[in-house]
């Protein structure tokens, strides 16, 4: 296999995997502040700006939820020779999430073992498909997208899949993928800490109790000059946030 290091990359071109919290619990305890429909309506916008700033950028969009995850959107679909439109793509996706919400959903139900309240979206499995997603493209030619994975999370961390998700943290790091992390709960995520520390990338809460405020933002420029642009990236990945646990709790 190709080492990380000997990789070449395309200048300017991205490649972003967002990993998207579809927990029914969560959303469900949030939708009298923003319904899913609506965050999801902000999450188009901040992909479409993506690809607005480069032609060849490529988007991912990956769905977790609490029993299962699944690739949700592709932007590689879209034909730039207009024998698929954006539109129509957009809400391909749509229809995709809300298919793969409700299927989920059963599957969730049928699950005793669940505890609604603590109930945790299935990261590990995401950031395995995206990872896999991402060595998929590093082995298709010479040259290849930078690619990222922004994980938008709600969800409180599960403590079973501590194992699997360091696991994924650590082939991000090797292969030298950033992680990001938006956190859209009141909660902060310990696993996303170590995951954005640990690889260089960038963890995202707002000050307020609410989080509900970083969902609002992800078609503003605050959030644009946060995960869009790849150079304000980088200088932002240079500082550390007060207050962020960046402490491995053991290694694997």
């Amino acid at each position: 296999m190709t080492s990380a290091h000997s990789k070449l990359y395309s200048d300017d071109v991205s490649l972003v995997v967002v990993v998207v919290d579809t927990n029914p619990f969560f959303w469900a305890a949030a939708a009298a502040a923003l319904p899913f429909a609506d965050f999801f309506a902000h999450l188009i916008h901040f992909v479409n700006s993506i690809l607005l700033l480069n032609h060849l950028n490529r988007v991912v969009v990956i769905a977790a939820g609490v029993s299962s995850c699944a690739y949700i959107l592709d932007s590689s679909d879209v034909s730039p020779s207009g024998g698929v439109g954006i539109s129509d793509t957009f809400d391909r996706a749509s229809r995709k999430a809300e298919e793969f919400i409700a299927q989920d959903a059963r599957a969730t139900a049928g699950n005793g073992s669940v505890a609604s309240a603590n109930a945790a979206s299935l990261l590990s499995g995401a950031l395995s498909l995206a990872l896999c997603y991402i060595q998929r493209i590093f082995r298709s030619g010479t040259r290849h997208p930078q690619p990222r994975i922004l994980c938008l999370q709600g969800s409180p961390d599960g403590p079973e899949q501590y194992v699997a998700v360091m696991n994924s943290i650590f082939s991000a790091q090797r292969s030298m993928v950033p992680i990001d992390s938006c956190i859209v709960g009141t909660q902060d995520s310990a696993f996303l800490q170590q995951a954005s520390y640990i690889t260089g990338g960038v963890y995202f809460k707002p000050q307020e109790l609410n989080g509900v405020s970083a969902i609002r933002r992800l078609s503003t420029w605050d959030m644009f000059v946060q995960f869009v642009c790849q150079y304000s990236a980088r200088i932002r990945r240079s500082v550390q946030p007060a207050g962020q646990n960046s402490v491995v709790s053991c290694l694997i």
